[in-house]
Protein backbone atom coordinates (compact mmCIF):
# COMPACT_ATOMS: atom_id res chain seq x y z
CA UNK A 1 0.00 0.00 0.00
CA UNK A 2 1.05 3.63 -0.42
CA UNK A 3 3.22 5.24 2.24
CA UNK A 4 0.97 7.95 3.68
CA UNK A 5 4.02 9.90 4.90
CA UNK A 6 4.92 10.36 1.23
CA UNK A 7 1.42 10.62 -0.19
CA UNK A 8 0.17 13.57 1.89
CA UNK A 9 1.44 17.01 2.82
CA UNK A 10 0.21 19.23 5.66
CA UNK A 11 -0.49 22.88 4.81
CA UNK A 12 -2.04 25.85 6.58
CA UNK A 13 -5.09 27.31 4.85
CA UNK A 14 -7.73 29.97 5.42
CA UNK A 15 -11.17 28.37 5.44
CA UNK A 16 -13.97 30.84 4.80
CA UNK A 17 -17.73 30.51 5.07
CA UNK A 18 -20.53 33.03 5.04
CA UNK A 19 -20.21 33.68 8.76
CA UNK A 20 -16.56 33.10 9.67
CA UNK A 21 -12.95 32.84 8.55
CA UNK A 22 -10.59 30.34 10.18
CA UNK A 23 -6.90 29.44 9.80
CA UNK A 24 -6.64 25.66 9.99
CA UNK A 25 -4.32 22.79 9.08
CA UNK A 26 -5.26 20.77 6.01
CA UNK A 27 -3.87 17.78 4.10
CA UNK A 28 -3.09 17.72 0.40
CA UNK A 29 -2.47 14.70 -1.80
CA UNK A 30 1.15 14.87 -3.00
CA UNK A 31 1.81 14.99 -6.73
CA UNK A 32 5.35 14.49 -8.06
CA UNK A 33 6.88 13.25 -11.33
CA UNK A 34 8.21 9.74 -11.83
CA UNK A 35 10.39 8.85 -14.80
CA UNK A 36 10.31 5.22 -15.91
CA UNK A 37 13.57 4.11 -17.52
CA UNK A 38 14.41 0.78 -19.16
CA UNK A 39 17.85 -0.78 -18.79
CA UNK A 40 18.47 -3.47 -21.42
CA UNK A 41 21.15 -5.01 -23.62
CA UNK A 42 20.87 -4.13 -27.29
CA UNK A 43 21.87 -6.20 -30.29
CA UNK A 44 25.58 -5.63 -29.62
CA UNK A 45 25.23 -6.61 -25.99
CA UNK A 46 25.83 -3.05 -24.77
CA UNK A 47 23.92 -2.08 -21.63
CA UNK A 48 21.65 0.84 -22.48
CA UNK A 49 19.34 2.96 -20.32
CA UNK A 50 16.44 4.80 -21.94
CA UNK A 51 13.60 6.85 -20.52
CA UNK A 52 10.20 5.82 -21.86
CA UNK A 53 7.67 7.72 -19.74
CA UNK A 54 7.24 10.50 -17.19
CA UNK A 55 4.04 10.44 -15.20
CA UNK A 56 2.72 12.66 -12.42
CA UNK A 57 1.89 10.42 -9.50
CA UNK A 58 1.47 10.17 -5.73
CA UNK A 59 4.75 8.81 -4.28
CA UNK A 60 4.61 5.27 -2.93
CA UNK A 61 4.31 1.85 -4.62
CA UNK A 62 6.61 3.15 -7.36
CA UNK A 63 7.97 -0.32 -8.18
CA UNK A 64 4.43 -1.60 -8.71
CA UNK A 65 3.55 1.48 -10.77
CA UNK A 66 6.52 0.93 -13.10
CA UNK A 67 5.80 -2.79 -13.48
CA UNK A 68 2.10 -2.19 -14.03
CA UNK A 69 2.82 0.41 -16.70
CA UNK A 70 5.16 -1.95 -18.57
CA UNK A 71 2.71 -4.86 -18.30
CA UNK A 72 -0.40 -2.94 -19.33
CA UNK A 73 1.40 -1.37 -22.27
CA UNK A 74 2.49 -4.81 -23.51
CA UNK A 75 6.20 -4.06 -23.07
CA UNK A 76 6.77 -7.09 -20.82
CA UNK A 77 4.64 -10.22 -20.76
CA UNK A 78 5.82 -11.88 -17.54
CA UNK A 79 7.35 -10.79 -14.24
CA UNK A 80 10.27 -13.04 -15.23
CA UNK A 81 11.14 -10.50 -17.97
CA UNK A 82 12.19 -8.09 -15.21
CA UNK A 83 15.55 -8.56 -13.51
CA UNK A 84 15.33 -5.67 -11.03
CA UNK A 85 13.42 -2.46 -10.29
CA UNK A 86 15.27 0.28 -8.43
CA UNK A 87 13.99 3.67 -7.30
CA UNK A 88 16.26 6.70 -7.01
CA UNK A 89 16.20 10.49 -7.21
CA UNK A 90 17.17 12.19 -10.43
CA UNK A 91 18.92 15.50 -10.99
CA UNK A 92 16.80 18.59 -11.56
CA UNK A 93 17.61 19.96 -15.00
CA UNK A 94 14.43 22.01 -15.30
CA UNK A 95 15.35 24.84 -12.94
CA UNK A 96 11.89 24.51 -11.42
CA UNK A 97 12.71 22.33 -8.46
CA UNK A 98 10.91 19.37 -10.01
CA UNK A 99 13.64 16.72 -9.95
CA UNK A 100 11.73 13.53 -10.73
CA UNK A 101 12.22 10.26 -8.97
CA UNK A 102 13.38 7.59 -11.38
CA UNK A 103 12.13 4.02 -11.57
CA UNK A 104 14.89 2.07 -13.33
CA UNK A 105 13.64 -1.26 -14.67
CA UNK A 106 16.41 -3.66 -15.66
CA UNK A 107 15.20 -6.29 -18.12
CA UNK A 108 16.54 -9.82 -18.30
CA UNK A 109 19.08 -10.45 -21.02
CA UNK A 110 17.34 -11.53 -24.22
CA UNK A 111 14.11 -9.57 -23.61
CA UNK A 112 13.45 -7.48 -26.72
CA UNK A 113 11.82 -4.05 -26.58
CA UNK A 114 9.78 -2.76 -29.51
CA UNK A 115 10.64 0.94 -29.39
CA UNK A 116 8.61 1.53 -32.53
CA UNK A 117 5.60 0.38 -30.51
CA UNK A 118 6.58 2.77 -27.71
CA UNK A 119 6.73 5.66 -30.16
CA UNK A 120 3.07 4.92 -30.96
CA UNK A 121 2.11 5.25 -27.27
CA UNK A 122 -0.15 8.10 -28.46
CA UNK A 123 -2.81 5.44 -29.04
CA UNK A 124 -3.26 5.05 -25.30
CA UNK A 125 -4.41 8.64 -24.79
CA UNK A 126 -8.11 9.47 -24.88
CA UNK A 127 -7.17 12.94 -26.17
CA UNK A 128 -4.89 11.76 -28.97
CA UNK A 129 -7.22 12.89 -31.76
CA UNK A 130 -7.15 9.65 -33.76
CA UNK A 131 -10.37 8.01 -34.83
CA UNK A 132 -11.82 5.07 -32.96
CA UNK A 133 -11.28 2.58 -35.78
CA UNK A 134 -7.58 3.44 -36.07
CA UNK A 135 -7.18 3.05 -32.33
CA UNK A 136 -8.92 -0.33 -32.19
CA UNK A 137 -6.95 -1.58 -35.20
CA UNK A 138 -3.69 -0.56 -33.52
CA UNK A 139 -4.57 -2.49 -30.38
CA UNK A 140 -5.47 -5.59 -32.40
CA UNK A 141 -2.12 -5.33 -34.17
CA UNK A 142 -0.40 -5.28 -30.77
CA UNK A 143 -1.96 -8.64 -29.93
CA UNK A 144 -4.73 -7.57 -27.54
CA UNK A 145 -7.02 -10.60 -27.30
CA UNK A 146 -10.76 -10.85 -26.91
CA UNK A 147 -11.97 -12.04 -23.48
CA UNK A 148 -13.93 -15.27 -23.81
CA UNK A 149 -15.05 -18.18 -21.61
CA UNK A 150 -13.90 -16.51 -18.40
CA UNK A 151 -16.89 -17.76 -16.37
CA UNK A 152 -17.10 -14.55 -14.31
CA UNK A 153 -20.49 -13.84 -12.72
CA UNK A 154 -21.59 -11.32 -10.07
CA UNK A 155 -25.06 -10.39 -8.78
CA UNK A 156 -26.48 -6.90 -9.12
CA UNK A 157 -26.77 -6.50 -5.34
CA UNK A 158 -23.11 -7.33 -4.84
CA UNK A 159 -22.07 -4.92 -7.59
CA UNK A 160 -24.10 -2.09 -6.04
CA UNK A 161 -22.42 -2.68 -2.68
CA UNK A 162 -18.94 -2.10 -4.10
CA UNK A 163 -18.63 1.74 -4.07
CA UNK A 164 -19.35 1.88 -0.33
CA UNK A 165 -16.80 -0.83 0.39
CA UNK A 166 -14.19 0.95 -1.72
CA UNK A 167 -14.76 4.28 0.01
CA UNK A 168 -14.15 2.64 3.40
CA UNK A 169 -10.73 1.47 2.18
CA UNK A 170 -9.65 4.78 0.59
CA UNK A 171 -7.57 5.90 3.54
CA UNK A 172 -5.67 8.70 1.85
CA UNK A 173 -8.74 9.94 0.00
CA UNK A 174 -10.57 10.20 3.32
CA UNK A 175 -7.80 12.50 4.59
CA UNK A 176 -7.30 14.61 1.44
CA UNK A 177 -10.26 14.20 -0.93
CA UNK A 178 -7.72 14.29 -3.77
CA UNK A 179 -7.01 10.74 -4.94
CA UNK A 180 -8.42 8.22 -7.38
CA UNK A 181 -8.64 4.53 -6.47
CA UNK A 182 -8.67 1.19 -8.28
CA UNK A 183 -9.74 -2.02 -6.57
CA UNK A 184 -9.45 -5.69 -7.49
CA UNK A 185 -12.64 -7.56 -6.59
CA UNK A 186 -13.65 -11.24 -6.66
CA UNK A 187 -17.12 -12.45 -7.76
CA UNK A 188 -18.36 -12.59 -4.15
CA UNK A 189 -17.66 -8.88 -3.73
CA UNK A 190 -14.53 -9.20 -1.59
CA UNK A 191 -12.02 -6.43 -2.31
CA UNK A 192 -8.67 -8.17 -2.62
CA UNK A 193 -6.47 -5.14 -3.14
CA UNK A 194 -6.69 -1.34 -3.49
CA UNK A 195 -4.33 1.32 -4.84
CA UNK A 196 -4.66 5.12 -4.74
CA UNK A 197 -3.02 7.89 -6.75
CA UNK A 198 -3.66 11.41 -8.04
CA UNK A 199 -3.81 9.86 -11.52
CA UNK A 200 -6.50 7.27 -12.21
CA UNK A 201 -4.25 5.41 -14.67
CA UNK A 202 -1.44 5.39 -12.09
CA UNK A 203 -3.77 3.92 -9.45
CA UNK A 204 -4.60 1.08 -11.83
CA UNK A 205 -0.95 0.54 -12.79
CA UNK A 206 0.01 0.31 -9.10
CA UNK A 207 -2.78 -2.20 -8.43
CA UNK A 208 -2.08 -4.38 -11.48
CA UNK A 209 1.70 -4.06 -11.10
CA UNK A 210 1.49 -5.53 -7.61
CA UNK A 211 -0.28 -8.63 -8.96
CA UNK A 212 2.05 -8.84 -11.97
CA UNK A 213 5.19 -8.86 -9.81
CA UNK A 214 3.62 -11.56 -7.64
CA UNK A 215 3.06 -13.76 -10.71
CA UNK A 216 -0.72 -13.46 -10.33
CA UNK A 217 -1.37 -12.87 -14.03
CA UNK A 218 -3.66 -12.80 -15.98
CA UNK A 219 -6.56 -11.91 -13.65
CA UNK A 220 -9.46 -13.47 -15.52
CA UNK A 221 -11.55 -14.27 -12.40
CA UNK A 222 -11.76 -10.70 -11.14
CA UNK A 223 -13.48 -7.34 -11.57
CA UNK A 224 -11.81 -3.92 -11.50
CA UNK A 225 -13.63 -1.07 -9.75
CA UNK A 226 -12.48 2.52 -10.32
CA UNK A 227 -13.55 5.54 -8.31
CA UNK A 228 -13.86 7.92 -11.28
CA UNK A 229 -14.84 7.70 -14.91
CA UNK A 230 -14.06 4.84 -17.29
CA UNK A 231 -11.66 6.13 -19.94
CA UNK A 232 -10.38 4.34 -23.01
CA UNK A 233 -6.98 3.99 -21.34
CA UNK A 234 -8.41 2.25 -18.26
CA UNK A 235 -10.38 -0.19 -20.41
CA UNK A 236 -7.22 -0.99 -22.37
CA UNK A 237 -5.21 -1.68 -19.20
CA UNK A 238 -8.01 -3.86 -17.80
CA UNK A 239 -8.13 -5.89 -21.01
CA UNK A 240 -4.36 -6.41 -21.06
CA UNK A 241 -4.63 -7.86 -17.56
CA UNK A 242 -7.26 -10.31 -18.85
CA UNK A 243 -9.98 -8.91 -16.55
CA UNK A 244 -13.52 -9.40 -17.91
CA UNK A 245 -15.40 -6.63 -16.03
CA UNK A 246 -14.66 -2.95 -15.41
CA UNK A 247 -17.04 -1.00 -13.16
CA UNK A 248 -16.78 2.76 -12.70
CA UNK A 249 -18.44 5.17 -10.31
CA UNK A 250 -18.41 7.75 -13.11
CA UNK A 251 -19.28 7.81 -16.80
CA UNK A 252 -17.54 5.94 -19.62
CA UNK A 253 -16.38 7.63 -22.82
CA UNK A 254 -17.76 6.54 -26.19
CA UNK A 255 -14.42 4.99 -27.20
CA UNK A 256 -14.18 3.15 -23.88
CA UNK A 257 -17.54 1.50 -24.60
CA UNK A 258 -16.51 0.67 -28.17
CA UNK A 259 -13.24 -0.88 -27.02
CA UNK A 260 -14.91 -2.93 -24.25
CA UNK A 261 -17.60 -4.20 -26.61
CA UNK A 262 -15.15 -5.14 -29.36
CA UNK A 263 -12.99 -7.17 -26.98
CA UNK A 264 -15.75 -8.91 -25.02
CA UNK A 265 -15.57 -6.94 -21.76
CA UNK A 266 -18.50 -6.05 -19.51
CA UNK A 267 -18.48 -2.31 -18.79
CA UNK A 268 -20.57 -0.74 -16.01
CA UNK A 269 -20.82 2.98 -15.26
CA UNK A 270 -22.54 5.39 -12.87
CA UNK A 271 -22.28 2.69 -10.22
CA UNK A 272 -23.87 3.52 -6.85
CA UNK A 273 -25.71 1.71 -4.08
CA UNK A 274 -28.97 2.36 -5.94
CA UNK A 275 -28.25 1.86 -9.66
CA UNK A 276 -25.76 1.32 -12.46
CA UNK A 277 -25.67 1.25 -16.25
CA UNK A 278 -24.39 -1.70 -18.28
CA UNK A 279 -23.00 -0.60 -21.64
CA UNK A 280 -21.97 -3.94 -23.12
CA UNK A 281 -21.83 -7.67 -22.33
CA UNK A 282 -24.43 -7.54 -19.52
CA UNK A 283 -24.64 -11.33 -19.12
CA UNK A 284 -21.89 -11.40 -16.48
CA UNK A 285 -24.08 -9.41 -14.04
CA UNK A 286 -27.08 -11.38 -12.77
CA UNK A 287 -30.32 -9.86 -11.46
CA UNK A 288 -31.17 -10.91 -7.91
Amino acid sequence: MSNTDLSTKEVRIQRRSKHESLVVEDLLAVEEPLEIRLAYRGKLGVLTSRGISITMRTPGSDEELAAGFLATEGIVSSYEDIEEISIGSGEDNSGLGLAPNIARVALQEGVDVDFEQLSRHVFTSSSCGVCGKATLDALSARGLKRIEEDGFCMTSDVLRSMPGKLLELQRTFARTGGLHASALVDPSGEIIDVAEDVGRHNAMDKLLGRRFLAGDWPLSKHLILVSGRASFELVQKTLLAGIPVLAAVGAPSSLAVELADNFGMTLAGFLSDKRFNLYCRPERIEDN
